[in-house]
């Protein structure tokens, strides 16, 4: 009875949804990190690991709302335009003499306009989500152009050195600020996704949409909520790379949709939908920073990176969709 007892909390454990993907990726994680240790000591020094989190964190921070989105059975492309609009209205604001916290306060505004804009295109409107986001993300892509005039921003200014330092180079306790915030985002949005009802309709709506139409699930609102997390995790990242600029650049976020998409399928998120957690894409990011900083320091050209990321996304693409679907059926006797 008493081995029962003990089993019990570690079952309960392992019955997580999407748990015992992430045990899986947190040991090849862990053999990433001894990997690459071995090859480049300067890997695991402290100055590399600071940094390393500070590469990490943006890309789980998109990758938190892309989760969001995957869960739900859909995908959202515009996250890096998102980016790349936050970043460049931000800027642009601020070097009109706008107040950096208003300027952010607006750019926030208009991010979110997108996430419900995106909800509402797939969810009532019935658009495939491919071809809905891929329109946003164009859309995004070219008010960040046209928002300064199809230039880049010159310096936001000393009167913005505040919002850069809360953004990007602050510490505290010897953290970056960066990383704190992607800490903070992840408590919120974890407890929203595994605490709350609309955390259990964003599962429902990605299990199986129509069964949740039926138990009374309002999907449109789920779906449009999934987005709007989404729209809001990109506005952020946005804001950060303004204050690590220091300026607004128009091709900001360039690529990120395809980095949210690989922390989120690396950390065992299902394309499939109804499957995930945040501390999945949370393994799935540091294991992309891994893999770009450690082949770095090995010496690998951005392409030789680039494949390998690409494949080993490909791979757990392929893996989710073979267990999800790929159980043999069983031969009809005639």
């Amino acid at each position: 009875m008493g081995n029962r007892e003990k089993q019990r909390p570690w079952e309960d454990f392992l019955a997580i949804r999407g748990m015992r993907q992430v045990l899986t990726v947190t040991v090849a994680l862990a053999m990433l990190i001894i990997a690459f240790s071995f090859l480049s000591p300067s890997f695991h020094s402290g100055r590399n690991v600071g940094n390393l989190l500070r590469q990490v964190a943006p890309i789980f921070i998109i990758g938190i709302g892309q989760t969001y989105v995957l869960i739900t059975g859909n995908i959202d492309l515009s996250i890096g335009s998102v980016v790349g609009m936050s970043c460049m209205i931000s800027a642009t604001l601020m070097t009109k003499g706008v107040n950096p916290w208003v300027a952010m306060l607006l750019t926030i505004i208009v991010s979110i306009g997108v996430g419900i804009l995106n909800g509402a295109l797939v969810a009532k409107w019935k658009l495939p989500p491919f071809i809905a986001t891929m329109g946003t993300m164009t859309v995004a892509r070219g008010v960040a152009q046209i928002v300064n005039n199809n230039y880049n921003t010159d310096a936001i200014g000393k009167a913005a050195q505040s919002f850069r330092n809360v953004f990007y180079y602050g510490k505290i306790f010897g953290l970056y600020n960066t990383i704190w915030i992607a800490v903070v985002l992840f408590l919120v949005f974890d407890f929203l996704l595994s605490k709350t009802r609309s955390g259990r309709y964003i599962y429902a709506v990605g299990s199986n949409i129509e069964a949740s139409k039926l138990s009374g699930v309002n999907t449109a609102r789920s779906i449009t909520i999934a987005y709007v997390v989404s729209a809001l995790c990109a506005c952020v990242v946005g804001l950060i790379t303004s204050a690590a600029a220091g300026m607004g650049t128009m091709d900001a976020g360039n690529m990120y949709e395809l980095y949210a998409v690989a922390a989120a399928v690396i950390g065992g998120v299902s394309t499939l939908g109804g499957q995930g957690i945040l501390i999945g894409t949370v393994i799935g990011a540091c294991i992309w920073g891994v893999l770009q900083n450690g082949l770095q320091f090995a010496g690998a050209p951005v392409a030789i990176r680039n494949i390998v990321i690409g494949t080993i996304v490909v791979i757990s693409v392929l893996l989710d969709v073979v267990i999800r679907t790929g159980k043999p059926r069983r031969k009809i006797k005639e």
